[in-house]
């Protein structure tokens, strides 16, 4: 029988490792204060990831302790003392990219499981065997693999190694993030997670004996933004994914926002279990795609995953976000008493506003806001004091850590 893939969400803060788990990952990866390759992420302090994982493995739920930096001779004793320090926890795994690292983390804590990060260039089935029988547990596949060579080795690899792979979020333009234009032009390195995301940057050209003349890089009148790549979308093929033998899909975004991850967690979550409950008549549903459009992304793009990408993968038009809702409020309870829903404002919002309400399971619910009130009970006509509690009149019952969104104001 068919294993159902791992949904590995990103959780970059303690808030956003219980929202990813209550929309539906079965597992989390979390960077320590050290080590990570998304400083511009909050990231956990020991207490912090000690309550993470308790309140996942109360749910059957899994922490990956992500420590992939390219490291330098400074690092190596840092290191040693930061898994010392995070090792009490009790996460489930580490994920490195450095041999070095991989030596020390089992001489140092031999009983750890180990999983090897997209960054150290896993794109064939001998360096994946050669780190299960060193003692991986898994890799994680280098984002540049398409479906015929993901296949190939998952054939060729020992059953017990596990691969994983991004389905969903930012592509990088150079290999598995390995990029040191961003080092270059800021000072900021890439590969100690720091980078500066000049990829996305808009270019022009200079000729030395024309300073101060700036001609625009044009690739067919469309643009200028050359490096700038389409985010992964792998919802579509959701069943070819599952078929390829992967164990574990990734989803990208570390520093994305809470409605993003909720959003994104639950789309693939539905499409996930949708296919298991039979395999033989599945069909993709659209909604899963509309849902995905509902957070901030770029155009999206299926990646290497059905061989070298062309032109096509890029936007040279534009490097912002689309944006086309918003997240309004979170949900903190309802009384059915009285039928008021209670939702922590985040964006503002009006007495009259349409909005949707995500859930951790089930459709979205649509609700036109006929009254609201503020916490001592007057009227509201606009709620628009972010962190306060705003009561609105409702007679469904919605869960907390719902999401209410809306349409982005132009």
């Amino acid at each position: 029988m068919m294993k159902k893939p791992e949904l590995l969400a990103p959780a970059g803060s303690l808030t956003k490792l219980k929202i990813a788990i209550t929309y539906g990952a079965d597992a989390v990866y979390v960077g320590g204060e050290e080590f990570s390759l998304r400083v511009a992420a909050e990231n956990f302090s020991p207490e912090e990831l000690a309550e993470g994982v308790r309140f996942a493995h109360e749910r059957g739920k899994k922490v990956y302790l992500t420590a992939n930096i390219i490291p330098h001779n400074k690092d190596i004793s840092e290191y040693e003392e930061f898994l010392k320090r995070y090792s009490k926890t009790g996460f489930d795994a580490v994920i490195l990219s450095d041999l070095g690292m991989f030596q020390l983390t089992q001489e140092i804590a031999p009983e750890l499981e180990i999983h090897i990060s997209t960054q150290a260039n896993n794109v064939n089935f001998k360096s994946a065997e050669a780190w299960y029988k060193m003692g991986a547990k898994r890799v994680i596949l280098a984002r540049e693999m398409s479906f015929s060579e993901i296949s190939e080795i998952r054939e060729k690899t020992p059953e017990g190694l596990e691969l994983e792979a991004f389905v969903h979020g930012a592509m990088c333009i150079s290999y598995s993030g390995r990029c040191l234009l961003s080092n270059y032009m800021t000072n900021r390195d890439s590969n100690l997670g720091a980078c500066s995301h000049p990829c996305r940057w808009k270019y022009y050209l200079v000729e030395e004996t024309r300073p101060g003349e700036y001609m625009p890089v044009v690739e067919n009148e469309r643009g200028t933004f050359i490096y700038n790549s389409k985010d992964l979308c792998m919802i579509e093929h959701i069943d070819k994914l599952i078929e390829s033998g992967l164990d574990s899909f990734k989803i990208e975004g570390r520093v994305k926002t809470e409605y993003y991850l909720a959003t994104v967690v639950k789309a693939y979550r539905d499409a996930i279990d949708s296919y298991f409950e039979n395999p033989e008549q599945f069909k993709i549903n659209p909604e899963w795609m509309e849902e995905l459009k509902k957070v901030s992304h770029r155009d999206y793009t299926t990646g290497f995953f059905f061989g070298k990408p062309d032109g096509n993968e890029q936007n040279y038009e534009t490097s912002s976000y689309i944006r086309n809702y918003e997240l309004l409020g979170i949900v903190e309870g309802y009384d059915p008493n009285n039928g008021m829903l209670s939702v922590v404002q985040k964006n503002r919002f009006f007495k009259g506003s349409e909005v949707e309400f995500l859930r951790p399971h089930g459709k979205f619910v649509k609700h036109r806001i006929e009254y609201m009130e503020n916490e001592n009970g007057e009227e509201l006509e606009v709620a628009n004091r972010p962190q306060s509690i705003a009561r609105i009149k409702i007679d469904i019952p919605i869960e907390p850590d719902s999401m209410m969104r809306g349409v982005r104001e132009k």
